[in-house]
């Protein structure tokens, strides 16, 4: 029974946030261009989705503890965690990859312009929504030679989570190319109710929850 609980949660989570931005792109009229670019588009907004979904994909989530039981989840939380953190950290190197493939200048120079272009709004939120990721991929692996007691690593954890979803919802909005309303407000709500969830049930109360095992990273 508790196989099929668990498979099920992990069907419906991908479901929503890997379904649902699909659905939308698929739906979306949007002008064509290169199949690599799109394949490209299509890796960060799935990987910035499901990252958004950490939230739930925690103990803060009470449904999702009983669902997966905790262990479960910590190793569902940690796997899709690298490898989202692992995707977009490589995200302003993907937004240059098609300069190989096209006319004019070279990738160095296109990546050297985006980050030097603090005149934009949504490029200074993405290098803050970066930098803000490396930090939390960071003190994760490396959270046993931190020194925070696990209470202490959490609540850091969590107030970072926050703040890097919540800039990194800004910039997607603000920049992404298939951010229209319909994707917008997805992301919008996927943000908006893991930072309430967030809030709710670890800092509402003045403190943090009593961990289940002191020795996991969720």
């Amino acid at each position: 029974m508790m196989r099929k609980t668990s498979y099920g949660f992990v069907m419906r989570s991908l479901l929503l946030y890997a379904g649902m931005p699909l659905l939308i792109l698929i739906l979306g009229n949007y002008p064509d261009r290169a199949l690599y670019k799109e394949i490209i588009s299509v890796i960060n907004i799935l990987a910035f989705c499901l990252l958004t979904g950490q939230i739930y994909w925690s103990r803060v989530n009470d449904f999702a503890v009983e669902s997966l039981r905790a262990r479960n989840l910590i190793s569902l939380h940690n796997i899709v965690g690298y490898i989202c953190v692992g995707v977009l950290f490589l995200h302003p190197f993907l937004l240059v990859l098609p300069r190989f493939f096209e006319k004019g200048i070279s990738p160095g120079e296109a990546l050297f312009t985006l980050l030097s272009t603090f005149s934009s709004k949504g490029v200074v939120l993405g290098i803050i929504a970066w930098l803000l990721m490396l930090v939390i991929g960071t003190t994760s692996v490396f959270r046993r030679k931190l020194p925070l007691r696990y209470k202490d690593w959490r609540a850091f954890h969590g107030l970072l989570s926050v703040l890097f979803i919540i800039v990194g919802t800004w910039h997607a909005i603000d920049l992404g190319r298939h951010a229209g309303v319909a994707m917008s407000c997805l992301f919008i709500i996927f943000t908006g109710g893991g930072v309430v969830l967030l809030l709710i049930t670890e800092y509402a109360a003045g403190k943090l929850k009593k961990p289940e095992l002191n020795n996991e990273s969720c």
